[in-house]
C-alpha cells in the first residue's frame, strides 16, 4: 500500500486560493462575469488564501494575540493614511467598520495582557467572532451596495458626525446601514478589489485565527 506525504489544510487552502487567482484572471481578461459576481468571487478567493496563510504562522498564543493587535493597529493607521494623505474621506460605512476593527484590537490586546489558557482562550475567541463577524457583515453589505448599478442607490447624505448630533443612535444605524451615494463610490482599488473588500477578508481571518489559538498554547 502506497503512502502519500500529507499536506496541511492551509497550506492546500493556499494552493486552491493561488489556482483561482489564476482563474479569475483568465475570466477577467474574457469578461466572463458580471462586476457583482466578480468581486465577490474574488473575496472567496482571497478569503480562502489569506486565512489559510494566517493559520499557517499563527505563533503561539500570547504572541499570536500581540499580532492581532499590532495588525489592527497598523490597519487603522493605514486607514487614516487613506484619509488625511490621499484626501479619501470614510463614508459612514466605513466608520462602522474601523470602530469594528478598533473592537477587535482592544481584544485582542486584552487578550494578550491576560495570557488565557485554553478555556479562556475559547472565550476570547468567540468575543473576536462578534466584534469580526459583526465588521465582516458590514463589509459584506458594503461590497452589496457598491455592486448596484448607477443611480439606484440614493444620493449622497447627511454626515455621520451631523446625523450624530441631531438624531437619536437607533435612527442613525438604520440610515447608514441603507446606505447612500458616498458609500457607493469604490475608491481605493487594490488586486481588483475596493475597501470592504478587503476589510471583509481581514475579518474572516481573524475569526479563524481566534477560534484557531483555542489549541494553540
Amino acid at each position: 500500500m502506497n503512502r502519500y506525504a500529507t499536506i496541511p489544510w492551509p497550506l492546500a487552502g493556499i494552493f486552491i486560493a493561488l489556482a483561482l487567482v489564476l482563474q479569475d484572471a483568465m475570466l477577467s481578461a474574457l469578461g466572463a462575469n458580471p462586476p457583482l459576481a466578480q468581486t465577490a468571487y474574488r473575496m472567496l478567493v482571497w478569503t480562502i488564501g489569506i486565512a489559510s496563510f494566517t493559520l499557517l504562522v499563527l505563533p503561539r498564543r500570547r504572541p499570536a494575540y500581540v499580532l492581532g493587535f499590532l495588525v489592527c493597529a497598523g490597519l487603522m493607521a493605514w486607514a487614516l493614511w487613506l484619509q488625511y494623505g490621499l484626501q479619501l474621506e470614510p463614508c459612514p460605512l466605513c466608520v462602522f467598520q474601523r470602530i469594528a476593527v478598533i473592537a477587535t484590537g482592544v481584544l485582542c490586546l486584552l487578550a494578550a495582557l491576560q495570557g488565557p489558557g485554553r478555556a479562556g482562550a475559547a472565550v476570547w475567541a468567540v468575543l473576536i467572532f462578534v466584534a469580526s463577524g459583526i465588521g465582516a457583515g458590514l463589509a459584506a453589505w458594503h461590497v452589496w451596495i457598491q455592486g448596484q448599478p448607477a443611480g439606484s442607490v440614493p444620493a449622497c447624505g447627511m454626515g455621520l458626525e451631523y446625523m450624530l448630533d441631531t438624531m437619536p443612535l437607533t435612527e442613525v444605524i438604520g440610515r447608514v446601514l441603507k446606505g447612500s451615494g458616498e458609500c457607493a463610490e469604490q475608491g481605493w482599488l487594490f488586486l481588483g478589489l475596493a475597501i470592504p473588500s478587503w476589510t471583509f477578508v481581514f475579518f474572516v481571518a481573524m475569526i479563524a485565527a481566534g477560534f484557531a489559538l483555542i489549541r494553540r498554547e
